[in-house]
């Protein structure tokens, strides 16, 4: 019979996954720094983060008798160029939540664990495991300068996903960093998030800005944030390791048409229902209407025309205040750049 490690190897493959390696459970490598990160306040609003930092540290403390971590690579890339619009999604995003295929499919990998006599819990960024060591320690790549995961094949454009398992599995040898002297990540950032290598002030992240944060966009990065409506790829975009990528074998990470379509100023006229059956099943839909509109009124802020301003005058009047706000200041600044009021 073979070994169960490789049987494991064979599930992953069938079940679509790009890559699969095992980690000894443990306490993760950059515990410390994960707790100085949080005492920092680097973590912005994202306070979940910062309950039970320690459950985060020790795959043990989630799953009782925790012996071994599937690490799961899942390629997502969707191609090099973006479909021609005026605005811009992080390629994770252009079309179906990550979260429900993945999901489905550890779901289907816990039911074959569970015939070896294992006891499973299966993440994939839903539950308190700091995926980027345990992916390190069981040779799924490196973690890079700008504290994204690189794989020497898939570069950067992969999904990470976890099972903890009281399977006794043989770990896999722990990957070497390939990053050399290369510092183009932290060049490439736009608002200098990436404050030295492995260091990310998530408050300076256009990613955390457009995403996660709740509130208005600051003054100081609205410019920084161009044609983004949805996360930043810069970083991403500028790792030499792409050059390896190959395109996503799962259609449902391709570009969605119906959202590329359209225009900044198209995404204006949604109302609740139509921003809702326009995203069904993308992970922008959880964003929520009004962080969607502020994001558009600030790419439109920075790339609009006088054309869009009577659509502009017209969100200003948002009953929600921070759409109306971001809405007033994209009317200023195409108000600067081609001197209508």
């Amino acid at each position: 019979m073979n070994p169960p490690e490789s049987r494991i190897q064979a599930w992953a493959a069938e079940l679509g996954f790009d890559a699969c390696r095992i980690a000894r459970a443990t306490r993760a490598t950059h515990a410390p720094e994960f707790h100085a990160w949080l005492a920092d306040g680097r973590h912005a609003t994202m306070d979940w983060l910062a309950r039970a930092p320690e459950r985060r540290c020790d795959p043990r403390e989630v799953l009782p008798g925790c012996q071994s971590i599937l690490c799961l690579a899942l390629n997502y890339f969707p191609g090099p160029q973006a479909p021609a619009s005026n605005f811009r999604i992080a390629r994770y995003a252009w079309n179906d939540d990550y979260h429900d295929l993945i999901g489905r499919r550890l779901r289907d990998f816990d039911a074959r664990l569970q015939s070896l006599g294992g006891t499973q819990k299966p993440y994939v960024d839903t539950g308190p495991v700091l995926e980027r060591d345990f992916a390190s320690d069981a040779g799924l790549g490196w973690n890079g300068k700008s504290t994204m995961q690189i794989h020497p094949r898939l570069g950067t454009w992969f999904f990470l996903a976890e099972i903890l398992t009281t399977l006794e599995l043989q770990p896999d040898p722990p990957s070497h960093d390939h990053c050399g002297n290369c510092t183009r990540c932290l060049t490439a950032c736009p608002t200098r998030a990436i404050t030295a290598p492995h260091r990310l002030d998530a408050s300076r992240c256009l990613s955390y800005l457009t995403i996660e944060n709740p509130g208005p966009i600051p003054l100081e990065f609205r410019h920084a944030v161009g044609d983004r409506i949805y996360g930043c790829d810069s970083c991403l975009d500028a790792c030499p390791w792409n050059r390896f990528a190959t395109l996503s074998r799962e259609a449902a990470f391709h570009a969605r048409e119906a959202v590329f379509s359209n225009s900044l100023i198209d995404f204006l006229a949604l109302d609740d229902a139509g921003f809702r059956a326009l995203f069904a099943g993308s992970p922008i839909k959880r964003l929520k209407l009004p962080r969607f509109l502020r994001n558009v009124c600030v790419a439109l802020g920075n790339t609009g025309s006088p054309d869009d301003l009577a659509a502009l005058k017209h969100t200003a009047a948002n009953a929600d205040p921070l759409v109306a706000e971001h809405a007033r200041w994209a009317i200023t600044e195409i108000a600067k750049r081609h001197g209508h009021q």
